[in-house]
């Protein structure tokens, strides 16, 4: 069954990635870098300092810093551990693909995906109430996630686990942080009685 799974998750790679086409090339290379999405993070940045209180704009900044430490520290802990080679690198994989960057890393499970999951999931949760449009953030990590697919730098398996760790460790840093402040903030003011 697992080598079923990793023939699929082959096949799919050399799928979407043999579809794209070199005049899309430069579009897809310009979405997988990080840099490019420096308004987004700008955006999410301006909305916590609009929507909430210096306080409360800062809680929230500070949580999603945490977040971000913590997802990027895990994920290079198992790409270390499991140890698995992008298909870029993989001898047995590359010339079937069409290269554009190459990346020596590791491969699983993806970084982008995990990292633009997680922030994603938490700003969403953490807006839904005050911006009505939360959800249209979820196109960047599906265009993030999808850009490692296009250049052959991740198989299926390493976006789809990041996407969902990402998402699970957002909820529960979420979590935490609902239990955090607004149990404090919450609490009804006693009058003395």
């Amino acid at each position: 069954m697992f080598d079923y799974l990793l023939q699929w998750d082959k096949k799919l790679l050399l799928y979407l990635n043999n579809s794209g086409s070199p005049n899309f090339d430069g579009l897809w290379i310009f979405i997988t870098e990080i840099k490019s999405w420096t308004p987004l993070f700008l955006l999410f940045t301006l909305l916590f300092i609009l929507k909430f209180s210096i306080k409360q704009a800062i809680q929230r900044i500070g949580i999603l810093a945490l977040l971000i430490f913590t997802i990027m520290g895990l994920c290079n802990i198992v790409k270390i551990g499991v140890g698995r080679l992008r298909p870029c690198n993989d001898e047995a994989v590359n010339p079937m693909l069409r290269i554009l960057i190459n990346p020596s890393d590791f491969s699983f499970f993806s970084g982008h995906a995990s990292s633009s999951f997680a922030i994603t999931v938490l700003v969403y949760l953490l807006l839904k109430d005050k911006v009505k449009w939360a959800g249209i953030f979820f196109i960047w990590p599906l265009l993030f996630s999808y850009s490692r697919l296009y250049l052959g730098v991740h198989y299926p398996s390493d976006i789809f686990v990041g996407a969902v760790v990402g998402t699970v460790l957002a909820w529960l840093f979420y979590r935490g942080f609902i239990r955090l402040f607004h149990s404090t903030q919450s609490k009804p003011i006693s009058n003395g009685q």
